[in-house]
């Protein structure tokens, strides 16, 4: 998305805090995957949260209040207000869970930025631009920034040691990917060795 389009910073931004993985029991429960370091502050009785679902869900555009947070054998469960039996949960499962934050009161942590902060951003390679952030996915062990390039799509796992740099302002990320990441590799010499074996004998 060129620098002039891109969406303008809002008020009130989102903060990601978890996602429903799975149904639990009958009564409409659903376990949860936690990306908050304080679920039992922000998974309080009456928090509201924001759906990310894909356009063709019943629940694409609405928000969802909790009724109760609980833990049970270690996993996060919670039950939401209108989700009352197994059937309306299996509908929720994969739902991210966003919350509004005052963009004033609370500014991200350092080293931490919200999806459309990064959307759109340039990738710079050894001061070379290979590519342009056009999504960002969230996984348990690590987020990945989906990158655009001249050949296809490149998923750069978004960790310091390959992603030393952020700068927002600038409009740009500073990527240090390992070789192979954006490009094919040449053959390696042992490649070219012809196999002994099927040498001719004279």
């Amino acid at each position: 998305m060129p620098k002039d389009q891109r969406p303008p910073v809002p008020d009130k931004t989102q903060l990601r805090v978890g996602r429903l993985v799975k149904a639990h029991g009958l009564k409409g429960a659903l376990k949860l995957e936690l990306y908050t370091d304080d679920p039992d502050g922000r998974f309080v009785p009456g928090a509201v949260f924001t759906l990310q679902v894909p356009e063709s869900s019943p629940w694409h555009g609405k928000s969802i209040t909790v009724r109760e947070f609980r833990w049970m054998n270690t996993h996060p469960v919670a039950f939401f207000e209108g989700v009352d039996d197994r059937e309306a949960a299996e509908a929720l499962v994969r739902a991210i869970l966003w919350i509004d934050q005052d963009a004033e009161a609370s500014a991200p942590e350092d080293d931490a930025w919200y999806d459309h902060q990064l959307v759109g951003l340039d990738v710079v390679r050894d001061d070379v631009k290979v590519g342009r952030v056009i999504r960002v996915d969230h996984f348990p062990a690590q987020d990945l920034l989906i990158v655009r390039t001249d050949s296809g799509e490149v998923l750069v796992p978004f960790v310091k040691a390959l992603v030393p740099e952020v700068d927002v302002a600038a409009g740009r990320v500073i990527v240090t990917p390992p070789p192979g990441l954006f490009e094919e590799l040449p053959p390696s010499e042992d490649d070219e060795t012809p196999d002994a074996a099927t040498e001719t004998r004279a």
